[in-house]
């Protein structure tokens, strides 16, 4: 009987759980997006003008895992790497090419 239930909650948990580790990780690239569009709108105060992908990256972007690269800024989620893309224009549609390209928009992370 025992044995019964434990099997009936497995079956029930189990799906449950992996569901939630697709939202958390779903929540945290959505925490992850907002704090680099943050670090931008700050950089860009400080600054007094539009920083470069490697400006927004290595001085305004906290958190471990955090670089610069051609597309974006990479973060690390749970020991996977993705990017919060930048663009050279206020309108997202073209994407950076390079660290030192001058970021005016940022978007969220897929």
């Amino acid at each position: 009987m025992v044995i019964v239930i434990l099997g009936i909650l497995a079956a029930v948990a189990a799906p449950r759980f992996i569901d939630l580790s697709t939202s958390a990780t779903n929540a945290a690239k959505e925490g992850m997006t907002g704090a680099v569009k943050s670090a931008f709108v700050v950089a860009i105060a400080d600054l007094q003008t539009f920083p470069t992908v490697t400006e927004l990256a290595d001085n305004y972007v906290d958190g471990e895992g955090i670089s610069a690269v051609a597309t974006g800024v990479q973060v690390t989620i749970d020991g996977s790497t993705h990017i919060a893309p930048t663009f050279t224009d206020a309108a997202c549609a073209t994407a950076t090419a390079a660290v030192g390209d001058t970021v005016r928009c940022v978007g969220s992370i897929p």
